[in-house]
């Protein structure tokens, strides 16, 4: 077996949020050693301009901190 291919069976294991997690730090690892990456700050702006004309709704700052607490896996909704 191919490491790509055990690393694959590896993450279909896992359940879905653990799977977005592993997703997210690959992102990382991609964007962080991409030689053709724009700015993090530029990058931030293209995000919510594309999220402004789909018109889509901008998240409030309560739904960030929301946002930010379940995927650090400490989110509990108290409503």
């Amino acid at each position: 077996m191919s490491l790509e291919e055990d690393l694959l069976t590896k993450w279909r294991s896992l359940p879905k949020d653990k799977q977005e997690q592993v997703e997210d730090f690959v992102e990382f690892l991609y964007l962080k050693t991409s030689p053709n990456k724009p700015p993090l700050g530029e990058r931030l702006r293209q995000l919510r301009a594309e999220i402004v004309a789909s018109g889509e709704p901008l998240l409030t700052q309560e739904e960030i901190e929301k946002e930010v607490a379940s995927r650090r896996g400490r989110f509990q909704d108290n409503v």
